[in-house]
């Protein structure tokens, strides 16, 4: 099913076509009154009046019978695509990465149909030969699969040292778990699907082993580095082979993700078998025929069977076993809080024990024996402990994971976003783009309190050029935006360099003096008179 550039942009107009039907639909549930769907940009301020309205996201999430999480996922995926397309005209050349961001967001889309039955909009678009497509998609993840175990034994072809690593990595009780799952001298093989992956694009197992196989500049350019792309496009897949394993069939938007996933996972890899540069031939592993393919999907469900199915996403990194993360600013002050109540206790204990001894002359043995257990039974009631600010996340259903930081604070999500920063989550200047054009104050603001927390190296390059631009475009130089620059961007190479364009935009009016050039000279003196 490869496409055209033509055949890629009449399908990307169809599922905005798609996307501006539901959107009606979205926001009449929402209590917003529309008449017909425009553009992204639009969906998402109408979906931001509608939290207004109804008084938060966690009632947006209720009236669509959506986790925190799911919506969290739903508005990542729109905003994504916004950023992508900001702007859309009919027969405009449209990238297959722009084609990826729109079929992400019909997958959500249809997601969101299933748990809202009051949404009756259409995702179906065209598909040629479904039933060969449907049994293509079998033979694609397999391949995908066995491509990803045959990369890790490759990297490590002693299985005394491989099964070694794996118990250092995730402990021993689950390697021996997966020996008793999977087959004989395979420990690989008894892994959930989520579990393999994250042994290929774990920050250190990627960069070690296999980034120079993933090195194709055509490919996993949806997102800035390659690793986060093949993460984000194996958790998507992780989902489609969940449907296979419930034996349901792909919907069409599944079908054409999946479609174009496969050459994007695989071509590197395909590129250096043909080379010489490993023994992994992606294309020996698709040609399989249906008795192959039927005994792997036996297999894979009898596992889904034992183990419960394959429920947690593809994480960032391997988390090890018996891992004590730091202690984070809210826990310190929890152990700390904690500390002086319990001596305050015991002060208070002591002082009603010896007002006690002397209103009764020095107490007698039979009413220090009665006071004992009445003692005993307070001192043995345990304290009820606040939950932190990441089992309340999970309990809110959002996971552990900056991508869904990044889109409370894209919605001004305050709450959230606190939790996740008490919880002791970094975050970089670059997420605060959209928030600023927003006027997302509130949430701005709360990010200023944890600076700290700001980890991006060298941000204010980036920072002052975007917030150059939309002055120019007539934002304002606000407040908070001048909050920020006095923040993070007061170094002195930073106050240089910026001095430096002042001086610039100056001569270059000088030298051609137009509106143009002076609106650009009070920017950048505006911005340099805010840090120096």
């Amino acid at each position: 099913m490869r496409n055209s550039t033509s055949g890629i942009r009449e399908q990307f107009e169809h599922c905005i076509g798609i996307i501006r039907q539901a959107s009606t639909e979205i926001l009449s549930l929402l209590d917003i009154d529309v008449t017909e769907g425009k553009d992204l940009r639009w969906f998402l301020e109408q979906l931001d009046a509608a939290r207004a309205n109804l008084g938060g996201w966690a009632a947006v999430a209720h009236r669509l019978r959506l986790t925190d999480a799911e919506l969290s996922q739903f508005t990542l995926l729109l905003r994504h695509l916004q950023q992508r397309v900001p702007q859309y005209e009919s027969g405009q050349e449209v990238s297959e990465n722009q084609l990826i961001t729109a079929m992400r967001l019909m997958t959500s889309l249809e997601l969101l149909r299933e748990k809202q039955p009051q949404l009756t909009y259409s995702t179906q678009i065209s598909v040629q030969d479904e039933t060969q497509q449907q049994q293509q998609a079998l033979a694609q993840l397999r391949a995908i699969e066995l491509m990803i175990k045959a990369l890790v034994y490759e990297a490590w072809p002693d299985s005394l040292l491989l099964s070694n690593h794996l118990k250092t990595q995730f402990g021993v009780d689950r390697v021996r778990r997966w020996l008793k799952l999977g087959e004989r001298n395979d420990v690989l093989s008894g892994m959930l699907f989520s579990e393999l992956a994250l042994m290929l694009v774990d920050k250190k197992e990627f960069t070690q082993h296999y980034s120079a196989l993933f090195n194709d500049p055509q490919t996993l350019m949806l997102f800035a580095e390659p690793r986060k792309t093949l993460q984000v496009f194996l958790d998507d897949i992780r989902q489609i082979r969940n449907t296979l394993i419930a034996q349901d069939l792909l919907s069409p938007a599944q079908l054409r993700l999946l479609d174009s996933y496969y050459p994007q996972i695989t071509t590197s890899v395909q590129n250096a078998f043909k080379q010489g540069r490993t023994r992994i031939s992606p294309d020996l592993l698709l040609a399989a025929d249906a008795g192959e393919l039927q005994s792997f999907w036996e297999r894979a469900r009898k596992k889904a069977r034992a183990t419960g199915g394959d429920i947690f996403e593809v994480r960032d990194s391997i988390e090890r076993p018996g891992h004590r993360a730091p202690r984070t600013l809210e826990q310190r002050e929890q152990l700390v809080s904690g500390v002086l109540w319990g001596a305050v206790g015991v002060m208070v204990l002591g002082i009603m024990g010896g007002g006690l001894w002397l209103f009764s002359g020095g107490g007698t043995p039979q009413s220090a024996q009665a006071a004992q257990p009445v003692v005993q039974q307070e001192q043995s009631e345990p304290s009820r402990e606040k939950p932190s600010s990441r089992e309340t996340l999970a309990r809110m259903g959002v996971t552990w994971d900056e991508n869904n930081l990044r889109a409370a604070i894209n919605r001004n999500d305050t709450r959230v976003v606190q939790l996740f920063l008490q919880g002791g989550m970094d975050w970089k200047l670059s997420w605060t783009e959209e928030a600023m054009a927003a006027d997302h104050d509130d949430v701005l603001e709360l990010l200023l309190r944890y600076r700290l927390q700001m980890v991006e190296l060298k941000p204010c390059r980036r920072f002052i050029s975007t917030l150059s631009h939309a002055m120019a475009t007539g934002e304002k130089l606000t407040s908070t935006r001048k909050a920020f620059l006095q923040a993070f961007c007061t170094v002195p190479a930073v106050v240089k360099r910026q001095q430096y364009e002042m001086e610039q935009a100056r001569r270059r009016d000088q030298a051609e003096p137009s509106a143009h050039t002076k609106k650009w000279l009070a920017i950048q003196t505006a911005i340099y008179e805010v840090i120096d």
